[in-house]
Formats: structure tokens, sequence, C-alpha cells
């Protein structure tokens, strides 16, 4: 009988080794994703600019933080559906002095809104972008064209600061810097008149607010205590309910969010079926990481050599059933290669062979003699397995033969 098997190569790496690095592919992998959806999200978005993230002079995040600390309900808006959205809540549109008239045109209120227009231009710093530099007038024919985009007839002028100004909650003694800046307009309805022109109005049949000088309520104004308590009054002036939000867009300043689907499969409703889907992935790597060993060797679609034509008539005995008939075969072939490799004389017979591989030594494993191995497969094996174990002794001996007398030569 001829014992094979299927050599295979052994794996270069332990499996401590693969655990590690599949460890880390998969954090870095998910690390990347996060990030590649997240970056947009996780910028700083406070620099220099009149609009609500920045602290600068010119920003409005510190009324934010204002309104914010009297526990107001205000939040900054990155959705573009906040401009066409017709819910409650007061919305704040700050302009900025460019950029904008594209927006603008098709922009249609759908809420209450606050239009704050813009009055200074600045200069980012570059060595802190949160800060601006060299700050001066915009033009005004820049602001007026801004009205004209909101389809509002009206023009924008600057007077001396008074020294105190008529409004709905009182005379304040109100303190833009260098000069008011108000509308001139004769279809605006006032709310707060000065000089002959307006610094809060409304426009006619629509819930559309406009505040002419920003300085009311950006962090530079509202350091004079007027100036803050005038943009605390009209806000509660502009709103119907105590507990009616007040939205700032961000989105005419290109802070939109971007809406990614690698962002969208970690969001409500869609994280539930996303960590399914990792679970199910980490369960199938695992079941692919125990159930696989080492690589099989690859080998010819038609094998060629001894070992093909062993490996053939293997399977034959096995589909014939006959492997239990080959026991006598067996012990024959092994009776003479031994008495081939040890030079003995052909003219002995069986029962004279049998006495020499006594004499040899008996198994070092089992202690069994040759004369006991061979009474146990003079006749067919009771089954494969005890076929197998009888066929495993002989073999053994004939190796521990083999090796004592060459090392007995040497």
């Amino acid at each position: 009988m001829v014992m094979s098997r299927e050599s295979q190569t052994e794996s270069p790496f332990s499996a401590r080794v693969v655990g590690i690095l599949l460890a880390v592919a998969i954090l870095s992998f998910g690390g990347i994703m996060v990030l590649a959806s997240w970056s947009p999200e996780l910028r700083d978005k406070n620099r220099a600019g009149d609009h609500p993230f920045s602290t600068s002079a010119l920003g409005y995040n510190g009324f934010v933080q204002l309104l914010e600390a009297q526990n107001y309900p205000v939040e900054i808006s990155r959705s573009e559906r906040t401009l066409t959205e017709t819910d409650w809540g007061l919305l704040v549109l700050t302009l900025a002095d460019r950029g904008m008239s594209e927006d603008l045109q098709t922009y249609e209120p759908g809420r209450t809104t606050l239009i704050v227009l813009p009055k200074w231009i600045g200069q980012t710093d570059p060595m802190n972008p949160k800060w601006q530099r060299n700050v001066k007038f915009a033009r005004m024919a820049s602001v007026n064209d801004l009205l004209s985009d909101l389809s509002i007839d009206a023009e924008v002028d600057r007077i001396d600061v008074p020294w105190e100004t008529e409004t709905p909650f009182g005379k304040m003694a109100l303190k833009p810097d260098k000069q008011m800046q108000v509308l001139r307009s004769e279809s605006l309805e006032p709310i707060v008149s000065v000089g002959g022109g307006y610094l809060l109005s409304k426009v006619p049949d629509q819930p559309v607010y406009i505040l002419s000088d920003p300085d009311m309520i950006n962090t530079f104004g509202l350091s004079n205590i007027a100036n803050a308590r005038f943009a605390v009054q009209m806000v509660d002036y502009l709103r119907y309910e105590y507990d009616e939000p007040i939205i700032f867009d961000a989105t005419l300043h290109g802070f939109v969010r971007s809406e990614n689907l690698m962002q969208m499969v970690f969001d409500i409703p869609f994280i539930g079926a996303t960590l399914a889907a990792l679970a199910s992935a980490l369960l199938l790597g695992w079941a692919a990481l125990v159930r696989f060993g080492p690589p099989a060797r690859e080998g010819r679609a038609i094998a060629l050599g001894k070992q093909a034509l062993a490996d053939n008539s293997a399977g034959l005995v096995s589909m014939a059933r006959r492997e239990s008939r080959m026991a006598p075969g067996y012990l024959h072939m092994i009776r003479r290669r031994v008495a081939r490799e040890i030079g003995a004389p052909k003219t002995l017979t069986e029962a004279q062979l049998t006495a020499l591989f006594d004499r040899l030594g008996p198994d070092e494993k089992t202690g069994k003699r040759f004369s006991e191995m061979e009474d146990g497969l003079r006749a067919p094996a009771a089954n494969r397995e005890d076929l197998m174990n009888k066929a495993r002794d002989l073999y053994r001996w004939r190796k521990g033969i083999i090796g004592r007398s060459v090392n007995e030569r040497k």
C-alpha cells in the first residue's frame, strides 16, 4: 500500500501577526473613510469676514454668543433649504459686499427675515486668519446693487452719528463707527428713522426687515452697551413668540453642508443598516480567516510522475472499497523491500526471513517484532482504520531498522 498526502506550503506569518495587520488595515481604512466624509465639517469656520462664524470685528459670532448667553434659541444654518423653507423662526441674512448677486436674485423670503446690509470691507490678516486688517467703507454703489438684486427700491446713505436715536424701545445713544449707514426710500415702512433715513425698515406686504447699519450687531458694534441692548430688543420686536428660533444663515458665505454618500450612511436613519452590514462583513472575514489554513501548493491540472500514479491508484482502490484486502500485499511488499535494503540472500525462505527480521530488533515505539506485526497482516484487515494502524506500525519499524543499519555501517 502506498501512503501519500497533499503537500502544503507553510504560512510565512503567524496568526498573531496576521491579526495585527488586519486590525491596522481595518482601522486605517475606517479612519480614511471618516476623514474623507467629515473633513469639511472638521475645518475651522472661524475665519475673518462678515458671517455668523466669524469672531472678527466685522463678524456676527459675538451676537450669536450674546443671544445664547441669554438662553435664546439660536442656530447657525448651513443648509440651503433654510432659504426656501416657510417654517417659523426669524431668519437673519448677513450680506457681504461681494459674491452674493446670483444667490440674491433668486431668493424669495419664506419666513420672517432680517436682512443686514454690509458697511465695511477688509482683508484677512495673513498671520492670523481670524483677524481682519485694512478695514474701510464698502462702496455705496455695491450696497445699492445688493438692494437691486433683492428688488428693494432704496438707496444707501451715510450720515453723522446722532446723539440719540428714537426707537420703539425708547431713545438710545446708538454708536456705530464713524458714520451711521441708513436707507432712503419712499416705499419702505420705517421702524427706526434717523436723519431722514431708515436704520431699521420693513418691505411692504412682506415679512422682510432691513437693518442698514451692521454696527448694531457685529462684534465691534456690540462693544457699546447701547448697541447691544438695541440688538437684543430688535430681535424681540421681530419675533412673535418667546421660543421662536433665531436662525443665522451661513450658506450665502459658502458654508454649505456637503451631503455626500459616505456621510449619509453614517447618519440617521441609515446608521442601523450600515452597522448591520459592517457586522456581517466582520463575521464573513472571521469565518474566512479561521476556515482556511496555509495555501495548498498549486499543481498541474493533469499531474505527472510517481506521485500522480500513486494518488490515482489510491483513489481507485478507495472507490472500490478494497483497502482492507490490501494487508497481505502490503506485508509482502515491505518484506521484499527490507530484504533488498539489508542485502539478505535471495535463497532465504519466508520463515528464514522472518527469523532474520526478528533478530534486527523490535519497533522502538510499540516493542513489537516483525513476526508479531506479520501475523496481523497475513489476512485482510477488519476495516480501514485497522489496516492503517497495522501498516503504520510496520512502516515505522522498517524506517527504524534501516536507520540503525545505516548508522552501524558508518
